[in-house]
């Protein structure tokens, strides 16, 4: 914005940005991005940088810059995003890059229990478009084979025309009903493989057939349930340290939806594999350039 625009900031001007920030942000200038993608903030936050507008411009010795009954105006038309967004209550979390799990998996050491265990669950939930919460457990005593991954629920096999895959039957998936097993199916990936992740694991972290899939053995030799909190901080941690933000429990499931609709895959088998049962995977959608670059 030209800086004759900053002070005083018209009602259009505000009301056009309160709307940028609640949607998709897009920039004229992507040389400003340096790399992190602009993510749409709640309509909440949009109500906070307002009254953080209005308040700069007070100390700077000018009257508010909006009345009433813009004020009016502009709370009208988030009200109506908000109803088209329906009960989202934050931004959508950033998804993982491809970039992302290259620099996740030559940073961590596969020969490492612990670290070993994080590179599967991160290969898995992308390529798998699972849930974290899926491949972990919310605490070390919450671990139940009944609900939870084991190495019984892990089946290897071969198409019919021969081909390598790996099937994840999960006993208690978030968008499954009562009782019901849902399978995720895993193909081989070249260089970010999640099925070699796993096999990795297996070597690893030897464990039997009722012991958690995503393990690892402390220096006693005691298997342990990977906590989501846990691994989660692991991967940040490490992200962070190659410039980039922050990621969440369903930035794997999003970054992996992204990467498959980049590759032209038919939405409707993206929806089926994901396991969605309505068309909210499509709030999933990103900027496939990053995704895929």
């Amino acid at each position: 914005m030209p800086e004759s625009d900053r002070l005083p900031a018209a009602f259009p001007l505000l009301h056009s940005f309160a709307l940028w920030a609640t949607t998709d942000p897009d920039v004229v200038n992507p040389s400003i991005l340096a790399g992190v993608p602009f993510e749409p903030v709640s309509v909440s936050v949009t109500k906070k940088y307002l009254s953080a507008i209005q308040a700069w411009h007070i100390t700077q010795g000018w009257p508010p810059p909006l009345s009433e009954e813009d004020h009016d105006h502009i709370n009208w038309s988030l009200c109506g995003l908000e109803n088209l967004q329906g009960s989202r209550k934050h931004p959508l979390q950033p998804p993982v890059t491809l970039n992302m799990l290259q620099a996740l998996q030559s940073t961590l050491k596969l020969n490492d229990p612990f670290e070993a265990c994080v590179w599967a669950m991160a290969a898995c939930a992308f390529w798998g478009m699972m849930c974290f919460g899926e491949v972990s457990v919310p605490s070390r005593n919450a671990f139940n084979g009944k609900k939870h991954l084991t190495h019984r629920d892990t089946h290897f096999g071969y198409d019919l025309d021969g081909r390598l895959y790996v099937r994840l039957n999960l006993p208690s998936a978030k968008t499954a009903k009562s009782r019901e097993i849902q399978s995720v199916f895993m193909v081989p990936q070249e260089g970010l493989c999640p099925l070699g992740a796993l096999q990795n694991l297996a070597k690893v972290v030897p464990a039997g057939q009722s012991d958690p899939l995503f393990s690892w053995r402390d220096r006693q030799g005691n298997v342990h349930p990977m906590v989501k909190t846990t691994a989660i901080n692991h991967i940040n941690l490490v992200l962070k340290s190659w410039g980039w933000g922050t990621t969440f429990g369903h930035s794997f499931r999003i970054g992996g939806a992204s990467f498959y609709l980049s590759q032209k895959v038919d939405p409707e088998i993206v929806r089926i594999a994901g396991h969605w049962h309505s068309l909210a995977y499509e709030a999933y959608i990103r900027a496939f350039e990053q995704v895929t670059s």
